[in-house]
């Protein structure tokens, strides 16, 4: 591994004395991408050089001038081929949108973080349509997980695939993704940096192509709690948060103990219980729970749920005119919804109103949920190619993150220290527009259990 990363706030610091540049911090990340020993040429689709280095020199002049537009600005980070970027065409990992005219305007989100100064370098690779956990595409290949890149090759996680390998690698400080069942801490929890996912409805998914309009969300990833804290500020229009790390032993965290530790391997299941003992010895009081309602949720899916429902619903007429266009692996998800009664998907979200009621009950009193992100390390992408073990595979990535979505929550996964470097994600989990809250507590525990992003390069 690398030397550690480079924060956000540590970037800003270096560019407001006058240490570097915005231009030299973007000649930086072209160089990396381009570099045959990362993952530049998998992590991005699109590279937008000339318009990172115009935009570099604008915020330089601005610098120099004083009037930069903020504290971030000048920073390369790079976002999702999900997002509409003006003048760009937004594919969402797909060649069935190749003729879509170019995006007018920016998505909402983005437009946010081009007002802070942030420079977007480059689109980055993702499942098609944000619809698996595993981060494989055939339409684009792939980018590796940094881990034992050199040996098997290894998934990244998905759906925000390049997202996370283009801030492990180095290449950006920090990636914009989307997460409607994990597709940023799956990917955050298998590159070994950081992934957030906000409540829903806290930033405005305008001008991002939807999967599930009910469990989409827009999320960062990065290298520290403050780095995914600040971007999330921006998005949701918020001053930048200045975080206030929580006592130790002032926290109430709730160990979630059905389902989600169920085929837990060897290396999670002992980064997981370590990390336990370390907040523990910290002063953290844990608590153990259960929520019954979670053996539940494979049967709510068995048709596709909420999200097959949904996308079918805005894929139908793209389906039946370039079916075999798509993966095939993800077409067929989308053709579940077919087969879901008359009235079940208004049950579906029916159920899930009650669901979330009875988790909050359970819940209360306690500062946040805790379990590991992914149950696994990540898996062989040899392994994969039955299609029986991949669809296992899928499953069981998704499982623990995303019963945070469906129970409209905040989330964000850590990187723990694990034997051989091996990626492990913590997940911490906050209650439903509680984010700010779940930034400083998070930030307590990062600093108790965390390691430090390093390079995958």
């Amino acid at each position: 591994m690398a030397d550690r990363l480079p924060t956000l706030a540590e970037l800003s610091a270096n560019l407001q004395s006058g240490k570097t540049s915005s231009r030299d911090l973007v000649e930086a990340a072209l160089e990396a991408i381009g570099d045959p020993d990362r993952e530049g040429a998998r992590a991005f689709v699109h590279v937008d050089a000339d318009g990172a280095r115009a935009r570099a020199d604008a915020i330089d002049g601005l610098r120099r001038e004083g009037r930069a537009p903020g504290p971030l600005a000048g920073i390369p980070i790079s976002v999702k081929d999900l997002f509409d970027v003006e003048g760009q065409v937004t594919r969402a990992g797909s060649k069935v949108l190749n003729d879509r005219p170019a995006a007018d305007r920016d998505a909402a989100c983005l437009a946010r973080l081009r007002d802070a100064g942030l420079v977007f370098v480059g689109r980055t690779n993702m499942t098609e349509f944000a619809y698996s956990g595993l981060g494989l595409n055939p339409h684009y290949p792939a980018p590796r997980s940094p881990y034992d890149r050199n040996g098997a090759g290894r998934v990244p996680g998905g759906s925000s695939s390049g997202a996370a390998v283009s801030v492990a690698d180095g290449m950006v400080a920090a990636g914009i993704g989307t997460d409607t069942g994990g597709s940023c801490r799956i990917p955050a929890a298998f590159c070994g940096i950081v992934g957030y996912k906000p409540t829903a409805r806290r930033v405005d998914a305008a001008g991002t192509f939807p999967l599930s309009q009910t469990l989409d969300s827009v999320g960062p990833l990065a290298r520290s709690v403050d780095c995914c804290a600040s971007l999330d500020a921006v998005m949701a229009g918020e001053p930048l948060p200045g975080l206030a790390p929580r006592d130790l032993a002032t926290l109430k965290l709730g160990v979630l103990r059905n389902c989600v530790l169920d085929e837990l391997d060897d290396t999670v299941s002992q980064a997981y219980q370590a990390a336990l003992d370390r907040l523990q010895a910290g002063g953290v009081s844990l608590v153990d729970i259960e929520l019954p309602d979670l053996a539940d949720l494979p049967g709510h899916n068995v048709r596709g749920g909420i999200i097959a429902a949904e996308a079918y619903a805005t894929h139908k007429d793209l389906l039946a005119e370039r079916f075999d266009d798509y993966d095939p692996r993800i077409n067929r998800r989308m053709l579940k919804a077919r087969e879901q009664h008359a009235g079940e998907y208004q049950s579906l979200l029916d159920a899930r109103r009650d669901i979330i009621a009875r988790a909050n009950a359970r819940t209360e009193g306690l500062d946040a949920l805790v379990m590991p992100t992914v149950p696994v390390v990540p898996p062989r992408v040899d392994a994969l190619a039955e299609e029986a073990e991949f669809y296992r595979m899928n499953t069981l990535v998704l499982r623990n993150p995303s019963v945070v979505n469906f129970l409209d929550r905040c989330a964000i996964s850590l990187p723990l220290p694990a034997e051989e470097d091996a990626p492990v994600g913590l997940m911490l989990v906050g209650e439903t527009m509680a984010d700010r809250a779940l930034f400083d507590i998070a930030a307590a525990v990062e600093a108790s259990v965390g390691s430090g992003v390093r390079s995958g390069a």
